[in-house]
């Protein structure tokens, strides 16, 4: 039981016990019951009301936290899946973050520019722990990103594996999954930053948070 107790406490990202976490999700599943409706609307919160921007990357631990990014309304995918961790935690449903190198066949061209690569490391997303086993849920492109781009979006049922599909609309190649690294009671930051070094050069962070400036700038 310790195992899964762990995957309720509160972390220095997963801030589940912080008054914001605990009303947003308290409020989204009001009068429900079953886990798998908590586990549900929870995930559709995140996945469509939190908007999906690849471009707030960082090294700070503060803009991972859950209370900043329901406070941001947007975020990547790790930000998001930190978020839905939280809001589980807070109504009582085990959560954790796992993570696994991804290619992304048809990333925004400024990003694989960046990289120079289409490989995305550390793709985060989450295990929720429902009815006696691990669902894994995942929640990076809302709804709207999805019809801009035409992809398929990603459904959860709370019983089945809610996994990036391999094409999109169209039948073009999209997401491949590479190679697992795990799940974690917490955000492992500095595993996070070494591999992003590690893959895409010494002054990645530099070089991305130049981007993203860029972007800002330009509206």
């Amino acid at each position: 039981m310790e195992q899964v107790e762990k995957y309720l406490r509160s972390t220095p990202t997963i801030d589940c016990g912080i008054k914001s976490i605990k009303e947003k999700a308290e409020d989204l599943t009001k009068g429900q019951e079953e886990v798998i409706d908590k586990a549900k609307s929870l995930f559709y919160f995140v996945r469509d009301e939190v908007k999906y921007n690849p471009y707030l990357f960082t090294k700070l631990l503060e803009e991972y936290r859950a209370s900043a990014t329901l406070n941001r309304e947007k975020g990547f995918c790790i930000q998001k899946s930190v978020l839905l961790a939280a809001l589980a935690r807070s109504v009582g449903i085990p959560a954790r973050l796992r993570f696994a190198d991804i290619r992304n066949h048809i990333l925004p061209e400024q990003l694989a520019k960046l990289n120079a690569t289409d490989l995305i490391t550390y793709h985060g997303y989450n295990e929720l722990y429902i009815e006696g086993k691990w669902v894994k849920a995942t929640i990076a492109f809302d709804l709207a990103t999805c019809q801009k781009n035409r992809l398929i979006p990603v459904e959860f049922d709370g019983e089945h594996d809610a996994i990036f599909h391999s094409h999109n609309l169209d039948g073009k190649l999209h997401i491949e999954y590479v190679q697992d690294h795990g799940h974690y009671d917490d955000l492992p930051l500095d595993k996070l930053i070494a591999a992003n070094i590690q893959v895409y050069g010494p002054n990645y962070f530099e070089r991305f948070e130049h981007l993203s400036k860029t972007r800002e700038a330009q509206g």
